[in-house]
């Protein structure tokens, strides 16, 4: 059995530990927090025998053969490397970093360690992703030349006060939480990770009011000031004419509570991943016959990050997420932001 530690006690940490357990090849041996009541409740809940309030004594736990990093975003990489160099196994909760600069350190103290480092991107492995990631494998939509990602909510903010909303802490706002997720499936599902420019805009314009807090996010207020993006819109040019529209929110004046989803645009058919649908021309019929309920082989059946991490540990997978993927990735959010910055298309060097 592989055993585990995990940074972080607050709400994300227990699909990890789920998801751990759930192999059925690892435990969870230690968990730290710095918050001593969230931290003796998560151990309690989950019969964890040994808590630090110090990240950096779990980390040096020789008994630990790998580290799942749940924390605010600043510090996946310190955390991360510090493990890595401790030579553990590393899985993080994303965004990856807050800059490429900062993730490429964890990429490099990876190389060097030999252990496996994967940031857990838990939409590649939804049911409905896995079954359209297939079908472009078998080259089912023909050319992927755009996708349309949207992750818009209406009031869906973490709480206010907290460091999701600060940038010191989080780095970014809904772009780094919820905008990575539809950005990293869209270049999954295309097969397509080689950006060429990005022209982008960011907005503050409801968290900074006090406004747009949804119910979700464990974490104490602690009157931070609220300084990250609440709206985020990009267009996103690929390598060999691809195109990714992104448009994300915590808070909009929208009718509908939530829209999540990613559309496939390809020369043979297209495709939604929320449900996953596919649609294409009828022969010599200029309308569309909708194919729902997909029964396809899918490479992860299991649905789980976890699994997955655990399972290319041994040998068992590859893993879904590689390094290299999250580095270009992170280049985008960087390039996304730095556009809004700046007033102009980012162009984004070949091998970046």
């Amino acid at each position: 059995m592989l055993k585990f530690g995990i940074i972080g006690a607050g709400a994300i940490p227990q699909t990890g530990f789920d998801g751990i357990t759930a192999s059925g090849k690892a435990e969870v041996l230690a968990v730290a927090d710095i918050n001593d009541k969230r931290l003796k409740a998560f151990a309690s809940r989950n019969r964890i025998s040994r808590t630090y309030t110090d990240a950096a004594k779990l980390i040096a736990d020789k008994d630990l053969d790998a580290v799942y990093i749940a924390v605010p975003n600043t510090l996946h990489v310190p955390f991360a490397v510090a493990a890595l160099e401790a030579g553990k196994h590393v899985i993080c909760e994303k965004p990856f970093a807050p800059s490429l600069n900062e993730a490429t350190k964890a990429a490099e103290a990876a190389k060097k360690s030999g252990k496996l480092f994967m940031v857990g991107m838990n939409q590649r492995f939804a049911e409905d992703s896995q079954k359209i990631k297939a079908l472009s494998e078998k080259g089912y939509f023909g050319e992927i030349y755009n996708a349309s990602a949207t992750w818009r909510r209406r009031c869906g903010a973490p709480r206010l006060g907290t460091w999701f909303g600060n940038t010191a802490l989080a780095g970014g706002g809904c772009l780094y939480d919820i905008g990575v997720h539809m950005l990293d499936l869209s270049m999954f599902l295309m097969d397509n990770f080689e950006a060429e420019s990005v022209s982008g805009a960011t907005y503050s314009k409801f968290g900074s009011r006090g406004l747009g807090e949804g119910s979700w996010g464990k974490s104490d207020p602690e009157g931070l000031l609220f300084d990250v993006d609440d709206f985020a819109t990009a267009l996103i040019k690929l390598k060999g004419g691809a195109t990714i529209n992104l448009n994300i929110s915590w808070a909009c004046n929208q009718k509908a509570r939530e829209i999540v989803n990613v559309d496939l645009h390809g020369t043979e058919a297209g495709a939604t991943c929320y449900p996953a649908e596919v649609y294409r021309f009828e022969k010599g019929v200029g309308t569309y016959s909708d194919v729902g309920g997909i029964t396809v082989d899918v490479r992860y059946p299991h649905h789980d990050r976890f699994v997955n991490f655990v399972k290319s540990i041994l040998g068992e997978e590859k893993p879904c997420v590689t390094i290299a993927q999250s580095l270009k990735v992170q280049g985008v959010l960087d390039a996304i932001y730095a556009s809004s910055r700046e007033g102009h298309e980012i162009r984004i060097k070949a091998g970046a």
